[in-house]
């Protein structure tokens, strides 16, 4: 998809744990990967042919609660 060196891994696997960040904007809480996916910091995605990949939601009881 880019011509960014290193380029993305082409081993054919699905996740993104190997694609690296092409361009950063941690101002706005995104960032684009190799790959094509953006990735958003609340742990969503948008992916590279338009599938939406919600944010990894913590349940209420699991948070902690400060004193």
């Amino acid at each position: 998809m880019c011509s960014y060196q290193p380029s993305c891994p082409s081993d054919g696997r699905s996740d993104r744990s190997d694609a690296h960040i092409v361009s950063a904007h941690p101002e706005q809480g995104w960032y684009l990967l190799c790959d094509g996916a953006i990735v958003f910091d609340d742990t969503g995605a948008l992916l590279p042919d338009g599938q939406v990949v919600g944010p990894h939601r913590v349940p209420v009881e699991q948070l902690a609660i400060a004193a």
